[in-house]
């Protein structure tokens, strides 16, 4: 075969040889270092098992096609989840949880080794899920209103039970859109108006019972000032001085006790 001269006098073929390897020389250099930025932990993979769990922010050495470095991300997290759950007395409640977390960079190997990178999905969302689950269903939809801040505390103690073994800190933990079915909040509405109601009418009744022992006592008031002498005196303060055209008796000026 003839060799291949370009109008330089060049040899294209071995041109084309050392452009070959001095890419994969290029590209070898570029995989033999990677960066970890601020906020995540590298570790250094190989062969899928971890070698260096050490690694520091920066640009981090690696045998090129042998070793990997994985990063974890230990800046804090938040992640939403709306749930469903059931409370003691069998009514249903939704509400969305609001979870702040962060990776322990000492556990990071760790949790790397025994989950993975999808940490999120497969650890803590069930976790939440199991946990907010567990709490309410400890209290009837009554308590759920009354003792939410209870609710909380009860429902971020179980999830740090489950997710702290994995290397999972939870920084905070809020329940947020709690709302219950709609059969149910029609029946508390309806409750609360008809509790309205029986206050106004009792209300009512005591106003009454307080207005008719008032008016009781000013009767018997009345009754004790109003002597017969008083009633006399009265009558005769008011009498015009004529006598009634009508006849009344023969005791008709006995009313005002007078003499014949």
């Amino acid at each position: 075969m003839k060799k291949i001269i370009n109008v330089y006098g060049l040899d294209m073929k071995k041109v084309i040889i050392y452009g070959i390897i001095g890419f994969i020389v290029l590209i070898t250099i570029f995989n033999s270092f990677q960066t970890i930025e601020s906020g995540e932990v590298g570790l250094k993979v190989r062969f899928g098992k971890i070698v260096d769990s050490s690694l520091n922010e920066g640009l981090n050495l690696k045998i090129p096609y042998v070793e990997q470095i994985k990063k974890v991300n230990i800046k804090v997290q938040k992640l939403e989840i709306p749930t469903e759950s059931s409370t003691k007395d069998m009514q249903t409640i939704y509400t969305t949880i609001a979870v702040n977390y962060r990776v322990d960079s000492k556990k990071a190997s760790n949790l790397y080794r025994t989950v993975g990178n999808t940490y999120e999905s497969t650890v803590l969302s069930p976790a939440i899920q199991e946990s907010i689950k567990s709490a309410i269903a400890k209290y009837n939809a009554e308590e759920i209103t009354t003792k939410r801040s209870e609710v909380s505390e009860n429902c971020l103690t179980a999830l740090q039970e489950k997710v702290e073994k994995y290397g999972i800190v939870v920084e905070d933990f809020n329940l947020t859109d709690f709302n219950f079915s709609q059969e149910y909040t029609k029946a508390i509405e309806e409750k609360q108006v008809a509790e309205q109601n029986l206050k106004k009418a009792k209300l009512e009744a005591e106003a009454k019972v307080v207005e008719a022992e008032a008016t009781k006592k000013a009767n018997d008031l009345m009754k004790q000032s109003l002597t017969k002498e008083l009633i006399q005196k009265q009558m005769i303060e008011k009498w015009d001085g004529k006598l009634p055209t009508t006849y009344a008796g023969d005791d008709v000026m006995g009313v005002f006790n007078l003499s014949k």
